[in-house]
């Protein structure tokens, strides 16, 4: 009898193979600006944060790698940021007209908010949005980076087009050794990074549904709603938080005028739901402004698009379940609509069982900086506080295993409660244990 595999599994296999493959590629010694190959540990941390768009670094991405090893990195956070099944999807819609069903199944584990009838609609909304975002970012960074910051057009072709697909992938990889900390004050670079960052963050099911019914707001569906409205609460009041921690400490903004304060905050604010860019030293942040970011860090961005976290939409439908908790109502409502059982429960599933993966990695790691670093590992921010080169392999090793599961965990998790969910024949009495 032929093996069926589980299209939750066939997502994480997907993603572990891409791993393999990429670690293999970056310790060929043609990889490394050196003669040697990248020994095994860094290849696979830098292969494992590539792929699972997380942007975390134990080498100087820029320096350590060379012009073919920045490639392979860049594929591999294009593979890892537009979604594996996504791309199966597209290369049976190439083959054949009709994708096979076992084809769609796979992709709706990574558009789970989606019916199967909208999967091939979205593979291509896919391969537009993120072709032409890519294409005009690269376009405006390569001409600032030539004409406002002196790079040669070779230089500043490559820089435009590597940051562009890190950007949209929200990936957070820099070839500058300093990062985007070189742009802190220029807005012609910064602005389209962060409109680029939020378009692949939002999620294609969100991109999907605003594209059929753009003028129609009423139609919108309600995880749409429930997106749109969630990122901009996470980055009004990420903004606002940043702005205020951050306003007068001498180590970060506090010299920056009053429109750079306010250029640096948004861009933080947006860059720390999953996309990894910095414009300042993270290690320098107030304690405050670090707790902010891992809110933000931990939430990430919209499910089925090129973030990580636990996603916007989980914790919007926490927050509906305990206002509807607080004012005594049965259903769980927003926007004229019930928020079914089913939905309830995966979200909380998927927030304890995140939290419980944190909080064993913590245990084990118990200091502020360390903190930050799993948290950013989890949710694939990227972010750093500069310890991660000088932590233990073993360490490196569990920040890995973390993006891992912080890229792949929550998303099979939730198509296999999806997937796996079944009516039971019986239902036993129902009695109400006390809580709190």
């Amino acid at each position: 009898m032929k093996t069926v595999i589980h299209p939750a599994r066939a997502v994480a296999l997907g993603f572990l193979l891409a791993i393999v493959a990429g670690t293999v590629l970056l310790m060929l010694p043609a990889a490394r600006s050196e003669a040697s190959g990248a020994p095994w540990y860094v290849a696979l941390f830098t292969a494992v944060s590539a792929v699972c768009v997380t942007g975390m670094a134990i080498v100087d991405t820029g320096t350590y790698w060379s012009l073919f090893g920045q490639s392979i990195i860049m594929l591999l956070f294009q593979l890892g940021g537009v979604g594996l099944m996504t791309a199966a999807t597209l290369l049976g819609l190439m083959v054949n007209r009709s994708p096979r069903l076992r084809t769609r199944l796979m992709t709706q584990t990574e558009s789970r908010t989606l019916g199967l009838g909208d999967i091939t609609n979205v593979a291509k909304i896919v391969v537009v949005v993120s072709a032409l975002c890519q294409l005009v970012l690269t376009l405006l960074l390569t001409l600032r980076l030539h004409f406002g910051h002196g790079l040669d057009w070779q230089g500043a072709a490559w820089s435009g087009l590597f940051h562009a697909a890190s950007a949209f992938n929200n990936a957070g990889f820099s070839i500058h050794p300093e990062g985007m900390m070189r742009f802190a004050g220029d807005g012609l670079i910064l602005l389209p990074i962060m409109a680029a960052i939020v378009i692949g963050g939002i999620g294609f099911p969100v991109l999907h549904d605003l594209r059929m019914r753009l003028r129609d707001p009423r139609h919108w569906s309600l995880h749409t709603k429930l997106t749109l409205w969630g990122t901009l609460i996470l980055l009004a009041g990420g903004f606002l938080a940043v702005l205020l921690f951050e306003w007068d400490n001498p180590r970060t903004m506090g010299a920056f005028s009053t429109a750079d304060k306010l250029l640096n905050s948004m861009f933080m604010s947006v860059a720390a739901r999953t996309a990894g860019f910095n414009t300042v030293d993270i290690g320098a942040l107030t304690h405050e402004t670090w707790a902010v970011h891992y809110f933000l860090m931990f939430v990430g961005g919209g499910s089925a698009g090129t973030a990580g976290g636990v996603k916007v939409g989980t914790v919007a439908i926490l927050a509906l379940l305990v206002i509807a908790e607080i004012k005594g109502h049965t259903d769980t409502e927003a926007f004229g609509r019930r928020v079914g059982a089913p939905a309830q429960r995966q979200a909380i599933t998927v927030l304890v069982l995140g939290s419980v993966v944190v909080a064993l990695a913590i245990t084990h790691l118990p200091t502020n900086q360390v903190i930050f670093e799993v948290i950013a590992a989890f949710g694939s921010a990227g972010l750093s506080t500069g310890i991660t080169a000088d932590l233990p392999v073993a360490g490196q090793l569990l920040l890995a295993a973390l993006m891992f599961a912080g890229r792949v965990g929550t998303i099979t998790l939730a198509a296999s409660l999806v997937l796996g969910e079944r009516r039971m024949p019986y239902r036993y009495p129902e009695e109400h244990p006390i809580v709190g």
